[in-house]
């Protein structure tokens, strides 16, 4: 048991990044500490699938030369190939992350602008004040 801990201890990592970015979503009641709570969470689950699709050993970019040898199909052992597709959706998530964090500091910008605070609990209390 302890040697599988040990040695998946990236994942351990990457649990618990993910859960200081849950706890600072939900406890902290700042908007500016949430939002850095959500950016912890979202780059905690990109390391995470970064990290699964890594192979060890004998790897190499996933580019076939000569895929025709001249009288047919040309057998391929994939698993010397390395699969790109998880790093290229990631990157993907990157975009949506920045772009996701663009608007929420923006909106965040524009709360305070009206509310001349950023703690939750203020801005309700306001609201409901009216």
């Amino acid at each position: 048991m302890f040697e599988f801990i040990v040695g998946h201890y990236n994942y351990w990592m990457y649990v618990g990044l993910m859960m200081i970015g849950f706890y600072a979503m939900m406890a902290k009641r700042n908007l500016i500490k949430k939002i850095i709570g959500m950016n912890i969470f979202q780059s905690a689950i990109i390391l995470f699938y970064i990290s699964t699709s890594v192979k060890k050993g004998d790897v190499t970019v996933p580019i076939l030369e000569h895929a025709h040898d001249g009288h047919g199909a040309h057998a391929v052992d994939i698993m010397h190939y390395a699969n790109p597709l998880p790093h290229v959706l990631m990157l993907t998530a990157i975009v949506v992350m920045v772009a996701t964090l663009g608007v929420a500091v923006a909106v965040t910008i524009m709360i305070y602008r009206r509310y001349q605070t950023l703690e939750e609990d203020e801005i309700i209390m306001s609201i409901r004040r009216g």
